[in-house]
């Protein structure tokens, strides 16, 4: 233990985490570098940061606040010991909606102080993309803004006092008048009066450098308004005062369709006379669909408010009638808005890849202009991008003239570096030349802040620097940011990763096959860490289970990361760090669909777990659970189900066997099927005639586990004139039809061939054993050879099943062409019913449904075809996101309980208490039907169960 930490953990009542995972889940936030610190602390209290403060500062340690970690010039990184202010002092200390004002802490979510002021008809103003995981903190440290910025303005302009404490000591509460002022800051500004009043430019969304105008006396001698934007340089927050503003009751949002982003970024000034709450633009090239949207190759998205839904359409077609648009469309619908509004702010995450793949990254991320003159700035800056041979989609808060965009700099050679320091140079100069603020939002970090003096010129940058020494004269907080800054090309975080691609077991196709560029997707937007969500989505069910950056995507992205560069985390494959992050991943796949960049942590996991066990022995789980498929055919062939049901009943056989297996203690084993259902298929004479012919995949836990769902999926779909096979048994088929295995071989060699079973490998790839996977899929699609000689779909009854055989098997026999072409066959149960039964109508259940999308048909498979077939069958109401929190052998496995039933109670558990009488629960998964049955004693089921019950 080093000095320091030692110190440390004497001083402080928080946490104190010197160790590799801690230092190495805040060495990057969402921007382009990288800073490996000493050490991470988490405070209690103000108390403790004083602690921190003076310890370091007898250590001559610096010290950087991060908030969210969604910094996107790098700001929220450093060195020395961190402060994570999202552990504890994370409170809504007050809310006075009479005064309108709220006291928070620095490390509150900004949507927990929305959900707060909501029912008071009251808000914060800024809302940020990142509203759902920012914190106070930090959107006071850099100033954030948002999309309705032209209605309520800067984190500046809803601050009200600051509570901060000093490099040195010093508890100072900042506010109007000079309240809180440092000694010798009055004679500062008063020393150089003439340049603070005519030397920052006059536009809304001024962020860069020190907001040392605020201490004008003709604007307030506002101390607190003065401190928001100095990312941490000046001082540390501990407390904050902040206004709140009415929440209009209804909103409208008029989306205007223009013929090109020039188009846009022109008109959008003139629509502010009409008090808009938004003016966002953005252009064709950002959107993967134009589904929804009005005709047009640019956007604007224009919110208006009122008392009243009326009211609030009423200004929107207003709007629409003043502006000259190609088309437009006015939606009051609040979950139509919802999902138009998604569009935009998944932006920053799908901004990151170009349409052909290519990486695209920040770094210009929110340059500022005048908003008249943006339609120019914008023609000015495609210019520059063709020039230096880039290319980035601009988007963002046109009303405020304040522009994001990814680029895709070459930021892995030194001579793609040296493109973007030049190109860096000359748009800084446009901005310039525009009226413009090198940052509009996101502060200027290392990113911008060397260019600081193209902007103010050298003796106001002086002054800034002479404004950090009055408040910080040791240098100690946030050093290298605003003043004396460090190289903006220095510090990169793609410069420590491996150059050559690294050995892998998967294809990663989107990729190029690199798994360095894989784990490059994760850009830091921190999405995977919010606190809740809504509506369908998933990702990332251990963080809100846990509350823990190391059990988020972009932790584990993150851990991924040091392991691929070596210097932090040292023992690559073998890294006990890394494996110990991913153990709770559930591998729901959420990621793959809710991460804006699509994150697949799932396979990152299974090629992990593949490479840290290669050649060494395993958990007990992955023999049980991942082998599962051999142990259950080898209990049906043996005709043990009963023995096994009995002995699984005797609690301390039960005990013993779930100890020496690595199951849970606190886990029912479930029962196994009397009869498999493949069993049942032989014994009722083969398929029934019929029309298009469909193949039914014996999944194992529907052949073993749940044959019912297997016995009712065959009756559904026989009953919507579709003729049901089973996949052949036996290598080398001839014909496929009646789901036997007669082989078009010579008697003898059919009679000496040795039946096999189709599987998807899920087990085996969840549990990281990819050479048995390969083996066990390469011999299913050669049973699979005669299928894939028709045109028959593969219906998957389960959903886990269907999403490995639709992403799994191409990523992992991507040598194998027949992978793909197995692939594209497979369809879920509603899908085969939509696409080969159009004409058939399902019987009329006529009953609310209550349960959970399974987590990855939402993020694999889609679920389109699900709602229309409970919509056709009179099966009202909405399924729960999430995950369930079995996740397959994840909730099985010793020491994941607790995490598992955690998840149940984020969602499911409260949708189906909730759920009103005589609904039919919906559970398509197996682990999902089993969370329910143990956790809350309701038996769920397969949607395939309610229509056959319907058909009686």
């Amino acid at each position: 233990m080093t000095d320091l930490e030692a110190a440390l953990r004497r001083a402080v009542r928080g946490e104190v985490g010197f160790d590799v995972t801690s230092r190495a889940l805040t060495t990057m936030d969402a921007s382009n570098y990288r800073r490996v610190p000493l050490g991470v602390v988490a405070p209690r209290d103000a108390d403790d940061v004083a602690a921190v403060l003076e310890v370091c500062r007898e250590h001559g340690v610096p010290v950087v606040a991060r908030g969210g970690g969604t910094s996107i010039a790098g700001q929220a990184t450093g060195t020395g010991v961190v402060l994570d202010f999202t552990r504890h002092m994370n409170r809504l200390l007050a809310l006075d909606p009479e005064a309108r004002t709220a006291v928070v802490q620095p490390g509150l979510v900004l949507d927990r102080l929305q959900d707060a002021a909501a029912p008071h008809g009251l808000r914060f103003g800024p809302d940020p993309s990142t509203h759902s995981r920012c914190t106070l903190g930090g959107m006071i440290g850099n100033n954030s803004c948002g999309s309705h910025s032209v209605a309520w303005g800067t984190t500046a302009d809803s601050v009200r006092e600051l509570s901060v404490l000093t490099a040195r000591g010093r508890r100072l509460r900042l506010g109007p008048e000079w309240a809180g002022a440092p000694e010798g800051l009055r004679d500062l500004v008063d020393g150089d009066l003439a340049r603070l009043r005519t030397g920052f430019p006059d536009l809304p969304r001024r962020i860069s450098g020190y907001a040392l105008d605020a201490l004008l006396a003709e604007k307030g001698a506002d101390v607190a308004r003065s401190f928001c934007g100095s990312e941490g340089t000046l001082g540390v927050l501990t407390e904050a005062v902040v206004r709140l503003v009415e929440s209009p009751r209804a909103r409208a949002l008029a989306v205007l369709g223009y013929a090109d982003e020039a188009g846009a970024a022109e008109a959008a000034a003139g629509l502010l006379p009409l008090g808009p709450l938004t003016v966002e633009g953005m252009a064709v090239d950002l959107v993967p669909s134009t589904e929804g949207l009005p005709r047009g190759g640019a956007w604007l998205f224009v919110e208006t408010g009122g008392d009243t839904e009326a009211e609030a359409r009423a200004r929107a077609e207003a709007v629409v009638r003043a502006a000259d648009v190609v088309d437009a469309l006015v939606v009051t619908d609040p979950a139509g808005q919802r999902t138009l509004w998604r569009i935009r702010e998944d932006a920053s995450g799908t901004a990151t890849r170009m349409p052909d793949g290519r990486e695209a990254w920040p770094g210009w991320e929110d340059c500022a202009v005048p908003p008249a003159r943006l339609g120019g700035y914008l023609r000015d800056f495609r210019r520059l991008l063709t020039a230096h041979d880039l290319r980035g989609t601009p988007y963002g808060h046109f009303g405020d003239g304040c522009i994001h965009v990814r680029i895709d700099f070459d930021l892995l050679t030194e001579a793609g570096v040296a493109r973007f320091r030049r190109f860096s140079q000359e748009l800084a100069d446009v901005v310039v030349a525009h009226g413009g603020s090198l940052s509009g939002e996101h502060g200027d970090g290392q990113a911008r802040a060397e260019l600081l003096p193209r902007m103010y010129g050298a003796e106001t940058v002086a002054l800034f620097e002479r404004a950090k020494a009055v408040w910080d004269p040791d240098d100690l907080l946030n050093p290298g940011m605003l003043v004396r800054p460090a190289p903006l090309d220095a510090n990169l975080r793609f410069a420590v990763l491996p150059r050559e691609p690294v050995d892998v077991e998967f294809g990663y196709p989107s990729d190029g096959g690199d798994f360095s560029a894989a784990v490059r997707r994760c850009v830091g937007v921190a999405k995977c860490r919010t606190t809740s969500v809504s509506g369908p989505a998933v990702m990332c069910p251990s963080f809100r289970a846990t509350g823990d950056e190391a059990h988020s995507t972009r932790g584990r992205a993150r851990l991924l990361h040091e392991m691929l560069a070596g210097e932090l985390v040292t023992d690559g494959w073998r890294s006990p760090e890394v494996r110990d992050a991913l153990d709770l991943c559930l591998s729901c796949k959420g990621c793959r669909s809710d991460c804006p960049v699509e994150v697949d942590m799932a396979t990152y996991k299974a090629e992990f777990l593949h490479h840290h066990y290669e050649g060494r022995r395993r958990p007990a789980a992955h023999y049980t659970m991942g082998w599962l498929p051999v142990w259950l055919r080898w209990a049906a062939r043996a005709r043990m189900a009963p023995v096994v049901n009995a002995l699984a009943s005797v609690r301390p056989l039960a005990a013993v066997a779930k100890r020496l297996g690595g199951i849970a203690g606190e886990r029912e084993v479930p029962r196994l099927a009397g009869e498999t259902f493949s069993g049942w298929w032989r014994g009722r004479g083969g398929p029934a005639e019929g029309g298009d012919l469909v193949v039914l995949w014996p999944d194992t836990f529907t052949e073993h586990l749940s044959p019912s769902v297997g016995r009712a999926a065959v009756r559904v779909l026989e009953a919507a004139g579709l003729r049901v096979v089973l996949p052949p048994t036996l290598r080398g088929r001839a014909v496929v039809g009646d789901g036997t295995s007669r082989s078009a071989a010579p008697l003898l060699s059919s009679l000496t061939a040795r039946r096999s079973r189709v599987c998807c490998g899920l087990t085996y790839v969840s549990t990281g054993q990819l050479d048995r996977a390969r083996a066990v899929l390469r011999r299913t699609l050669d049973l699979m050879a005669p299928v894939l000689e028709t045109s028959a779909p593969v219906v998957v009854l389960e959903p886990s099943c269907a999403a490995a055989l639709r992403t799994d098997l191409p990523e992992l026999l991507h040598d194998d062409p027949r992978a793909a072409r197995l692939a594209s066959r497979v369809l879920t149960f509603a899908e085969a019913l939509e696409r080969h039964a159009p004409d058939w109508t399902p019987p009329a259940v006529n009953r609310p449904v209550a349960g959970q999308t399974h987590c990855h048909q939402h993020a694999v498979l889609g679920d389109a075809a699900d709602r229309r077939l409970r919509e056709s069958a009179g099966l009202t109401g909405e399924l729960s996101g999430g995950c369930c929190g079995l996740a397959g052998n994840f909730g099985f496995e010793a020491g994941h309980y607790e995490v598992s039933a955690a998840c149940a109670e984020d969602q499911l558990l409260p949708a189906v208490r909730e759920a009103p009488g005589g609904a039919v629960v919906l559970a398509d998964g197996f682990s999902c039907r089993t969370q329910l049955e143990q956790l809350a004693g309701v038996r769920g089921r397969h949607l395939a169960e309610v229509l056959a019950e319907g058909l009686e």
